[in-house]
């Protein structure tokens, strides 16, 4: 009777569920925050006090703007709120500085911008709405799909305790997905064009939308075949798409032309002298990479086939985030990295061009166009793991074999967000926080797609029960053997190396089913 009063309650069960989580991210206010809380504290004061002209040069702190100028404006626009919780937070010697209300002011700052996040996922829920009849609100595709994005486990702890502003970013992304589907392209390519001069990292799903806007915009009909008619293309759209992007670049970039700061703000904005991976590597490729180097150092060692004294000491290991040449393997460069992420997107932009699918196929070549270049890209951060996760996140309650892909890549990608939060009072909140999501997004998707196959195969649940036993390990029994002092990198490396393989098998089986899924008449007349 409860559900049902709820369903009968329209979209009320949506502003629970946003409520409830708003409610959770003020409890976590006093949690541990990372060094990112810093750099954000300094880039307020930058923006405050220092002329448009010194922003890109600003070097007190070690954690210079190296965000696009939208983002920095951001950071202008609060710090002209800041000034009334406490204003030695606008001081840009003050480094470090965490006042009681700084923490607030700046924790509540990511909640409020949340907004742009919540209001996001409801459109997006309503992409799916009507398209099951499920009596039991809980059973419901909208449903589930709100709580998966709400209650993201991941975005919850990389925002909300480690403390970054992902939330309202994703949401903007979220919502130029949502209107493209709705067919307002123009609205979906003005919001992409803004994000990406919010945060570049999304330049890694540029050619989903690229390709996708040419292919559904810019040629208004199809053939009956579904193949493309050349002669309906339209030099209109095809101008109003570019005036977009050039107005929006020239109000973001434009200033910075004007003063000749231009080649300044491109080299902050990629640093490539940072190495090819992290201080903690990100479940990717090249962590498999770097371990089989290391592998092949201490067998070769062992052998005699190495000599030691020409091997640098703790080299990819030592938590530094600086250049580093490996031992046995070919070294790594940027543009390498280039190559391999360019040819590792092209098969989805080919299929998203050739085997048009209309927005599932966007969404389809969005995540893999995000999970390719997390797989290859120089210096990728963990926390990129989210960029494939959340879109795929609609995808997960369409269709059981991409339900199953999503419960392999999320489960992995959230696992390997655990070493961010390495402080003790931290640890059961990771784990009850993963355990919760984790519980749920099993149970829901199995009871939307009980009448079909089983999500998952039996090496695929084997694979991701070892977690288990792999955090037991890393959390309880590693730090009790003499290891620890000799080798504490071993629990970073195991959990990377660990759940590279997860995302590795999620790609290539989201890839797979991309290559061979069959186009209905319907979609090819889309």
């Amino acid at each position: 009777r409860r559900c049902r009063a709820m369903a009968a309650g329209g979209w009320s069960w949506f502003r629970a569920l946003a409520l409830g989580v708003s409610f959770l991210k003020c409890l976590l206010i006093p949690a541990y925050y990372s060094t990112d809380f810093e750099v954000h504290r300094n880039w307020l004061a930058i923006t405050h006090n220092l002329p448009l002209s010194q922003w890109y040069y600003e070097a007190t702190s070690e954690w210079t703007l190296d965000y696009p100028p939208f983002f920095a404006w951001f950071e202008y626009a609060l710090s002209h709120i800041a000034k009334y919780f406490d204003p030695k937070i606008l001081v840009i010697e003050n480094l470090n500085y965490t006042s009681r209300a700084t923490v607030f002011f700046q924790r509540f700052s990511v909640i409020f911008t949340d907004i742009v996040f919540t209001y996001a996922v409801h459109e997006c829920c309503r992409l799916v709405n009507g398209k099951q009849s499920a009596k039991d609100i809980l059973e419901k595709r909208t449903f589930i799909l709100a709580v998966l994005l709400l209650w993201n486990f991941g975005l919850l702890i990389v925002d909300h305790i480690h403390f970054q502003y992902n939330g309202f970013l994703f949401g903007m992304m979220l919502l130029s997905v949502a209107r493209l589907c709705q067919k307002r392209y123009l609205e979906g390519a003005f919001l992409f064009a803004v994000l990406l001069h919010f945060k570049h990292i999304y330049l890694y799903v540029a050619p989903a939308y690229g390709i996708y806007l040419l292919r559904s915009y810019c040629f208004t009909v199809n053939n009956a075949g579904g193949s493309l008619k050349w002669r309906s293309f339209s030099v209109l759209h095809v101008t109003l798409l570019g005036l977009i992007v050039c107005l929006v670049s020239a109000l973001s970039l434009g200033p910075f032309i004007v003063l000749g700061q231009l080649p300044q703000v491109i080299s902050r904005l990629f640093p490539f002298k940072r190495g090819l991976c992290h201080a903690y590597w990100a479940p990717n490729f090249w962590a498999l990479y770097n371990a089989v180097d290391k592998a092949l150092t201490i067998f070769g060692l062992k052998c005699n086939l190495l000599d030691p004294s020409k091997i640098p000491k703790a080299s990819m290991t030592g938590g530094l985030v600086q250049e580093f040449q490996h031992t046995v393997l070919p070294s790594v460069t940027p543009l390498a990295t280039l190559i391999c992420t360019f040819i590792s997107i092209l098969p989805s932009v080919f299929c998203l061009w050739f085997k048009p699918r209309g927005p599932r196929g966007f969404l389809q070549c969005l995540v893999l166009c995000a999970l390719s270049s997390f797989m290859f890209g120089w210096h990728v951060h963990e926390k990129a793991i989210l960029l494939p996760i959340l879109p795929l996140s609609l995808l997960s309650v369409q269709r059981v074999k991409d339900a199953g892909i999503y419960l392999i890549l999320t489960t992995t990608g959230h696992f390997s967000l655990f070493p961010l939060l390495f402080t003790a009072p931290e640890l059961p909140i990771k784990i009850l926080l993963m355990l919760l999501f984790t519980v749920y997004s099993f149970s829901s998707l199995k009871s939307l797609f009980r009448r079909e196959r089983p999500l998952l195969n039996w090496l695929e649940t084997i694979y991701l029960v070892q977690l288990v036993p792999l955090e037991i390990f890393c959390e309880i029994i590693f730090p009790l053997t003499p290891w620890k002092q000799h080798f504490p990198f071993v629990p970073l490396l195991l959990t990377s190396v660990y759940c590279a393989l997860g995302v590795t098998y999620a790609w290539l089986k989201l890839y797979i089913s991309v290559l061979t899924e069959r186009i209905s008449v319907r979609q090819k007349a889309e």
